[in-house]
């Protein structure tokens, strides 16, 4: 099982190398977000810029796992190749855990930039362990992002797919706190944002990064958010199974 997750994981890399423009969208965005707006109103603070930076990791993360896992998904479920992969006996395992190890790869290439900058235009501070610790929260924290991507792509055809992910994406993104600080918002968006996966991934990525001491209640909604969105993402996959090949 474990060559055949790896011919998978190698298939779907190599897939996105030779159409970049994803994981050129997953990290030039958080990066040019990085030079617009944390370098010059949070670069010289040491707390804020690591925070700030920790954001703008998640934010890439986010847009790999919830457009780029929408899109693929869709895309390939019209494309012939699709239909005969699942008449294999292996059955769905490989499959996903490919397409799950080359998203979180995804993931790791879309911090990079935004390490580099944070580094070089910043005064943020972090030792190894903590950024180790760092990037492990942006991996677990970006489970139910991934999970919703997977719903997205399995129940929607590849136009809509690619409309409702960057929807979802920019308002999630907003009232997490991830773009501007949850503290400049109305006091209504503090509140709504408790209960989005987004203030939870955040307050993780936070905590893992620089310390700083996460609120229980968004902790409890992203879990809550990661079971749901699991929940919704098999229960896609079984209807397309059904509608598709029944």
């Amino acid at each position: 099982m474990s060559s055949l997750i790896l011919a998978h994981t190698r298939y779907q890399a190599l897939e996105q190398i030779r159409v970049p423009i994803g994981l050129l969208a997953s990290t030039l965005f958080p990066a040019i977000s990085m030079l617009a707006f944390v370098v010059p109103f949070a670069g010289a603070d040491p707390l804020a810029a690591t925070t700030a930076t920790g954001s703008m990791m998640l934010i890439g993360a986010m847009s790999a796992a919830l457009i780029g896992l929408a899109i693929s998904v869709a895309q390939d479920r019209e494309q012939p190749w699709n239909p005969y992969l699942r008449t294999l006996p292996a059955g769905p395992l490989p499959r996903f855990a490919g397409r799950i190890l080359t998203t979180m790869g995804m993931m790791v290439a879309s911090v990079i930039p935004v390490l580099v900058i944070a580094a070089l235009f910043t005064e943020a501070t972090i030792t190894a362990p903590r950024l180790l610790l760092g990037v492990a929260a942006v991996l677990v924290s970006s489970i139910p992002f991934m999970m919703i991507g997977l719903f997205i792509g399995f129940a929607m055809p590849s136009k809509a797919a690619i409309a409702v992910s960057q929807l979802l994406f920019f308002p999630l993104a907003i009232l997490g706190g991830l773009m501007l600080p949850i503290q400049l918002m109305p006091a209504f968006v503090d509140t709504v944002s408790q209960f989005v996966p987004t203030r939870g991934a955040g307050e993780l990525v936070s905590w893992a990064a620089a310390g700083v001491q996460p609120e229980v209640l968004p902790l409890v909604t992203l879990a809550a958010w990661t079971l749901i969105s699991a929940t919704g993402a098999a229960w896609a996959y079984r209807r397309d199974e059904g509608r598709r090949f029944s």
